[in-house]
């Protein structure tokens, strides 16, 4: 999949393309829908599928004391746009000028004269240029445009929002639910305290490099991938109350790890279950023991799901 920061450097030496358009935060089950739609047209059309995207999202600049936090790292998305069969993505900067920019300029001046949009794809709720004029409605006026209507799961609208509460109370099961894959988090491996390496279950502390929506606070089953591989790992998400935490930490023991520290590693942490919330202990010999709780734990969903 090719990739352009911006349209200025964008030479589009192709007659059509099928375009979608959209925020696409974490790639859910209902933007999959579009997207999926736009490469399948795309592909009988014998057109390229051209994905346009944006840098942050827009309420980062219509709405900062409201903005969420992200569910996915850009990385993420995009690893997912190309999986699916996009052939080019485009990120567009969502700046002040952008914001401003209405629906008719944004239509000629970018789909139209750049990406040379032949037909457009957007989900029900999309919106684009200033005052969000730019309605599925108003594209089939000015563009060939199909529109995907919503998708609701086991009676849940599938929504990034929707994902975010999920995530944000722990329940990572539903979250991934509407994913189609587990919940990530994103980082890199920063030195801790090394508690855990007294404790007997040396942990890799996750230090998060963007604004990504946080789990709630407690033990997680899940996987790490690494440079070595992907481990079973017990999670521990919270401010650690046992050795008197000062800051909110994601901490990760891999089952049976046989590499060296990770520090500086990028790594992907996948949540697949919560185990129990975050509890305070009067010794540290009861902390310990409820780790190797954890870890054993871990080790029998692990052996269910073989």
């Amino acid at each position: 999949m090719q990739v352009h920061f911006g349209v200025e450097l964008l030479h589009a030496e192709w007659k059509h393309a099928v375009t979608c358009i959209g925020t696409f935060d974490g790639v859910h089950l209902g933007h999959q829908e579009v997207i999926a739609s736009a490469v399948k047209l795309a592909r009988t059309r014998e057109w390229p599928a051209v994905l346009v995207t944006f840098d942050r999202h827009p309420a980062h600049i219509l709405a900062p004391d409201r903005c969420p936090p992200a569910i996915a790292s850009l990385q993420s998305n995009l690893a997912n746009f190309a999986s699916m069969g996009v052939a080019v993505a485009v990120i567009l900067p969502f700046d002040k000028a952008l914001s401003l920019t209405s629906a008719a300029s944004f239509c000629d001046a970018i789909l139209v004269s750049k990406i040379k949009s032949g037909a457009v794809v957007v989900g029900y709720d999309f919106a684009f240029g200033h005052n969000r004029e730019g309605t599925p409605e108003w594209l089939q006026e000015h563009l060939e445009t199909s529109v995907v209507p919503p998708l609701s799961i086991g009676g849940s609208r599938v929504s990034s929002s929707a994902i975010r509460a999920f995530v944000a109370s722990g329940q990572v099961e539903e979250a991934a639910r509407l994913l189609g894959r587990p919940f990530e988090v994103h980082g890199v491996v920063i030195p801790g305290r090394k508690l855990g390496r007294d404790l007997g279950y040396p942990t890799a502390n996750i230090g998060r490099s963007f604004d990504q929506v946080m789990p709630a606070d407690g033990v997680y089953a899940g996987d790490v991938i690494c440079s070595h591989g992907m481990f079973r790992a017990a999670v521990g998400i919270g401010m650690r109350p046992a050795v008197q935490g000062t800051h909110r930490t994601i901490e990760a023991y891999l089952l049976d790890y046989p590499g060296h520290a990770l520090y500086g590693e990028s790594v992907t942490l996948q949540l697949t279950s919560r185990l129990r919330e975050e509890l305070n202990f009067a010794t540290i010999d009861e902390l310990r023991t409820q780790i190797g709780l954890d870890v054993e734990q871990v080790r029998a969903i692990e052996a269910t799901t073989e």
